[in-house]
């Protein structure tokens, strides 16, 4: 594992107790439950621009027969 870094932010404080109380159940540190999500939102973000290039590849190969379906 990478070495850790301190940081400050804020959360709202609602979203602040559902992940402590989650981190609780899991038997888990705050901290990893942090590490986690972040790890998962940066994940999905970096599928994000490869979905939307094969999507719209999709798209453009097949534009005349989706416009005549839409028809």
């Amino acid at each position: 594992m990478a070495a850790s870094v301190k940081f400050s932010s804020k959360i709202d404080a609602k979203i602040l107790r559902g992940l402590r109380a989650h981190a609780e159940r899991e038997g888990r540190t705050l901290s990893a439950v942090l590490t986690a999500a972040a790890e998962q939102y940066l994940r999905r973000a970096a599928i994000r621009p490869a979905f939307r290039t094969a999507a719209r590849e999709v798209l453009d190969e097949h534009a005349e027969l989706l416009e005549r379906l839409a028809r």
